[in-house]
């Protein structure tokens, strides 16, 4: 079966870059990053999907983190900086730097980065999906944040009463 130009370059991650197409090699830092937990996590980096399988370069800012989510595709998580908590079908993850991550497919699990630093890891996915998932109580209402780590609330402007 024939692929067209554009079908090829499709990705089922937005704003994910298609492997292959003659490039083969990517520096995951500092390719464009897209958001990986839209409507219940922080995580954020870099998407390279092939033709059955993406691998992202994900960042989560310490305390934050994601919500109880699943997703159709098996995935697995390399630590590469920092310490991820949290559980995977109901199991505790501790999982610093050097640690290997199985998450299964349609497992619900969720993911903390612990306060000391941010985190990063090499998240690799079967393309069943893109690389966000759907969080577990069905709202898409925002990521999970350690207590003194929720993002900082905006000053209301006041109206001024007219004369």
């Amino acid at each position: 079966m024939a692929t067209t130009a554009k079908s090829s370059a499709q990705t089922k991650t937005a704003g994910a870059i298609k492997g292959g197409e003659g490039k083969y090699h990517y520096a995951l830092s500092k390719v464009k990053k897209v958001p990986a937990g839209t409507g219940y996590s922080t995580s954020h980096g870099g998407v390279v999907e092939g033709n059955r399988m993406l691998v992202g370069y994900i960042h989560k800012p310490r305390g934050t983190g994601s919500r109880m989510h699943t997703h159709k595709n098996e995935q697995f998580n390399y630590v590469v900086q920092g310490t991820l908590t949290g559980s995977v079908n109901g199991k505790r993850v501790v999982a610093p730097a050097g640690t290997l991550i199985y998450i299964p497919a349609n497992a619900p699990h969720t993911l903390m980065a612990t306060p000391e630093e941010d985190v990063i890891f090499i998240a690799i996915k079967d393309l069943s999906q893109g690389i966000v998932g759907t969080a577990v109580d069905g709202t898409m209402a925002g990521p999970a944040y350690l207590k003194g780590y929720e993002p900082k609330q905006r000053p209301v402007a006041r109206r001024r009463a007219s004369a």
